[in-house]
């Protein structure tokens, strides 16, 4: 798939949920706020509780691009934990590498921020890691590698080109741009993680 086929889906995924996905989508999606096809200028008809549920679920997994079998297992894993399920689910998702890869300002899309894991530029602890989906633990530090960082993308990463378009820098991290390095100080609290979902309905929709 050609990274033109790939930025066209995001945005028509992003008029589908109703949020922008991508930076390059948010102008699409400020000029054309409704859902793509001939009807979608059409007032929305009163949605059923099934479907409400179905877009909340659909929306957090657009936004941490991820496939249908890997937000079942969060889902799983989390309501065996204590506290509220949606919020352990979000709250776990933020410490997958990928997701804090983005949150510091080392890619600009969250699919960026899994191909920079993937193609082994990220150290975890010293350690390359290139697994997106691996939990990074409170008080690991990770950075993009001395090598990489030599390197065109990542020197525009540097210099804070990306930070105009991601939310604020969340709390629970430690950034230090310049050097392409971030820690992870404490567990993410929902309540901070910059994701737009009603992650109860997402609960429902599992749980029905």
């Amino acid at each position: 798939m050609t990274s033109v086929t790939r930025s066209r889906r995001q945005v028509r995924l992003s008029r589908k949920l109703g949020l922008p996905l991508t930076p390059k989508a948010v102008k699409h999606f400020e000029k054309r706020p409704y859902p793509p096809g001939e009807h979608g200028r059409a007032r929305r008809r009163t949605e059923s509780d099934y479907a409400v549920r179905l877009r909340e679920k659909q929306r957090l997994r657009a936004q941490y691009a991820l496939r249908e079998k890997q937000l079942l297992k969060v889902y799983e894993n989390s309501r065996k934990q204590p506290g509220l399920t949606g919020e352990v689910m979000v709250e776990d998702l933020e410490t997958r590498l990928d997701s804090l890869v983005l949150r510091a300002g080392f890619g600009r899309t969250i699919l960026q921020a899994r191909q920079i894991v993937t193609h082994r530029h990220i150290l975890v602890d010293g350690k390359i890691v290139d697994r997106p989906s691996f939990r990074v633990k409170e008080g690991q530090t990770i950075q993009v590698k001395p090598k990489s960082q030599a390197t065109t993308p990542f020197q525009v990463a540097a210099a804070g080109a990306h930070r105009d378009v991601l939310p604020n820098l969340p709390g629970y991290l430690d950034v230090q741009l310049e050097k392409l390095s971030a820690t992870l100080t404490r567990r993410p609290k929902r309540s901070e993680v910059p994701v737009t979902c009603d992650v109860q309905m997402v609960v429902e929709y599992y749980a029905r």
